[in-house]
């Protein structure tokens, strides 16, 4: 039961990471970060991969706007896969340890 917890937790810390990562990544658009940082640079990347599904999904009038728009959506849905994954990894452990009643 321990190791379904801890893969729940894993889950859960990866969509977060991923939902960080996009939201470093739409701050530093909207806010102009400076694009010869390294760590701009490869924050950027990794959001733009992550969001690939999404980017260009919604289009609006400002590019800052757009990217905010999807890159967001994004974010919103890594975060909802990954607490739906782990709670159905959790589904199992749920059952353990009770006696139905007749």
């Amino acid at each position: 039961m321990q190791a379904i917890a801890l893969i729940a937790r894993a889950v859960r810390l990866v969509a977060s990471v991923i939902a960080v990562i996009l939201v470093l990544g739409i701050a530093f658009v909207v806010f102009d970060a400076s694009a010869t940082n390294t760590i701009v640079t490869h924050v950027e990347d990794w959001a733009r991969n992550l969001a690939g599904p999404f980017d260009g999904m919604f289009h609006l009038h400002s590019a800052k706007a757009t990217v905010a728009l999807n890159w967001g959506l994004a974010a919103v849905v890594y975060l909802i896969i990954g607490a739906l994954l782990a709670r159905i990894a959790l589904m199992p452990a749920a059952g353990w340890g009770r006696r139905r009643t007749v």
